[in-house]
């Protein structure tokens, strides 16, 4: 099994899991070994999860300010904590090929492994909603024609991804690419650097 054929199981089983309560309180119930690569995937798409649910209530145009706020602040922990997850990822891979030497002609490639993973993600839930919609009983004909075709693109997508992944990973373990773990040091995350939290504070 490919690292990408894991991946897209495990992914496709949290967003299934997800939405038995469809609930952005509800905690992961993660079924992996702790510190294995299997629990941080499904512990990212699990986030995803909850995000993309979080980012779907915020848009609610009668939703009072309040609670928008309160949402908006659990999105931004949110992304925080899929940004963290997404370079462990990295740093997992990295440890995994740390003995290989690179070739003389190695490079690198335009984004981590770790990144194209974590749209890889997004796709499972992508392709989890496509299909409601697809398959909507209360949709118009046109509808669920418009989502199947979308669905199918969706799919390709992920094919295609995960191919270029799995190609990306062979790469690196045959020396023919290097990767390097980039921090995203998020300047506004971080009341130190963040100006506005620095003169709300005073």
């Amino acid at each position: 099994m490919s690292y990408t054929d894991k991946a897209n199981e495990i992914f496709d089983r949290a967003v299934r899991e997800y939405h038995i309560t469809d609930c952005i309180d509800t905690p992961c119930p993660n079924p992996y070994e702790p510190g294995s690569t299997e629990h941080t995937l499904y512990a990212k798409c699990w986030v995803d999860a909850a995000q993309w649910h979080m980012e779907d209530e915020i848009r609610v145009p009668s939703l009072p300010a309040d609670q928008g706020m309160v949402l908006k602040h659990r999105i931004d922990a949110s992304n925080q904590l899929r940004t963290d997850m997404v370079e462990e990822i990295d740093s997992m891979l990295r440890d995994k090929y740390r003995d290989v030497k690179p070739l003389p002609s190695a490079s690198i490639n335009t984004e981590s492994p770790a990144w194209a993973i974590d749209r890889l993600s997004i796709l499972a839930l992508k392709l989890w909603h496509m299909r409601e919609q697809a398959e909507r009983a209360d949709a118009s004909a046109a509808h669920r024609a418009t989502a199947a075709g979308k669905l199918a693109v969706l799919e390709e997508q992920r094919q295609d991804l995960s191919s270029a992944i799995d190609t990306l990973l062979e790469d690196i373990a045959a020396g023919r690419k290097y990767m390097k773990v980039y921090r995203q040091m998020k300047l506004y995350n971080d009341p130190e650097t963040n100006p506005a939290i620095s003169r709300a504070k005073k």
